[in-house]
């Protein structure tokens, strides 16, 4: 048995800008163990932290979590027939997912077939979510509060990618199953798409049994950095029921831009992701129900000190500062003309320690404002984490 990487180790920094690679690339980019005369590859990756919140003055103390532990499998079936799958075990098993099960048909490198469970390719996140990659323990908001990540759909489509000098271009198209009427009817009270995954049969029926659309335009130069645009939309109200027109149609547009660049000169890493929702309301709903949203995370991470530490030839030490956004309710009630809240604003920074690229050691400090859909004061409240996350 031995260890294989997808490409050279890098820096923790380096490993998100590598050269070659698009964020489209990244469940098939990981560390795995291969084994002789077995056409099957083994990875995963592990996560847990302490945390200690205090709001508003009040503090439950202090936890430790067992946050989640994802394994990988990829089998090489012929020339050309690949699959892989990612099965996560969240919060000591309590939930157990299927993020990713798919089926890679290679026609061509700007033509190839993907189908089972893919992750809709959303953003940069979505796709690009494993927890050694990241200097903070929390995902962000913009990506798991307001959008869905992970957001993985059963369906297929194709991916494709191509090189000239220094620029890379990649693209993905899928059709898939889509969102359910939950994201507008939740215990959160408001318009809330991660609720759809609360649905039975995600990944067996299609609540509106109409076909959501996703896909991605990148665009890579290997000394500046990448750019993706994406879109996500569809129905997702069940508006026909044995042919009949039964309620309006209402659909879910979502619209994204990814960056991420890398400054050489000083070795700081940049990366961010900003989104905008518009969401088809029934006209019967009161405003607590918004009909768009918009929001974004950026993070800047500098390293500041790379040596040899025992064994470890390229141990690094990362200051790091993540920025938070979201406003799950843009616009103004219409008797009064105010403002509309259910706003969220955080700023983390963090230490990072990563004796190898696929381990990282991390101490955040969180702090939030959150306003409630009237705009009361902002709610605010504090977190310490300190944790890790290693593949293996």
């Amino acid at each position: 048995m031995e260890t294989a990487l997808a490409q050279e180790e890098k820096s923790g920094i380096e490993q998100s800008v590598q050269e070659s690679q698009l964020n489209m690339d990244a469940v098939f980019s990981r560390p795995s163990l291969s084994f002789e005369k077995v056409p099957v590859a083994l990875g995963g990756y592990l996560e847990a932290n302490t945390m200690h919140r205090i709001e508003e003055g009040i503090t439950d103390g202090l936890s430790f979590q067992a946050r989640r532990l994802t394994i990988f499998l990829a089998a090489s079936i012929s020339e050309r027939i690949k699959f892989l799958t990612e099965i996560e075990f969240e919060d000591g098993g309590k939930e157990i997912a299927i993020e990713f099960a798919a089926l890679d048909v290679a026609f061509h490198p700007m033509f190839n077939f993907r189908g089972g469970i893919v992750m809709n390719p959303i953003g940069a996140f979505n796709e690009n979510h494993d927890g050694p990659k990241w200097e903070f323990v929390e995902r962000p908001d913009v990506a798991v509060n307001m959008l869905a990540a992970t957001q993985s759909n059963a369906g297929f489509g194709v991916y494709g990618k191509t090189y000239s000098g220094n620029w890379i271009f990649g693209y993905e198209a899928y059709l898939t199953n889509g969102f359910n009427s939950k994201i507008i009817s939740n215990e959160e009270d408001k318009t809330y798409l991660p609720a759809y995954k609360d649905g039975d049969n995600l990944f067996e029926e299609n609540f509106s049994g109409k076909a959501m659309f996703s896909g991605k335009l990148a665009i890579k130069n290997r000394k500046i950095g990448e750019l993706g645009l994406s879109y996500m939309g569809g129905a997702y109200n069940k508006f026909e029921e044995d042919g009949l027109s039964v309620e309006d149609k209402a659909r879910v547009n979502v619209f994204a831009i990814d960056w991420n660049t890398s400054i050489q000169a000083t070795n700081t890493y940049i990366v961010g992701e900003a989104a905008f929702v518009k969401v088809e309301t029934p006209e019967s709903y009161t405003p607590q129900y918004g009909n768009k949203q918009h929001g974004f995370f950026i993070d800047v991470v500098q390293a500041v000190y790379k040596n040899k530490i025992f064994e470890w030839e390229d141990a690094t030490f990362n200051l790091a500062a993540r920025f938070d956004y979201v406003d799950w309710n843009v616009g103004k009630f219409k008797e009064t003309d105010t403002n509309i809240g259910d706003q969220l604003l955080a700023v983390t920074p963090g230490i990072s320690f990563r004796p190898t690229p696929k381990t990282v050691f991390r101490i955040n400090y969180r702090y939030q404002w959150q306003k409630d859909i009237i705009n009361n004061p902002a709610e605010r409240a504090a977190t310490w984490y300190m944790g890790f996350s290693s593949y293996f």
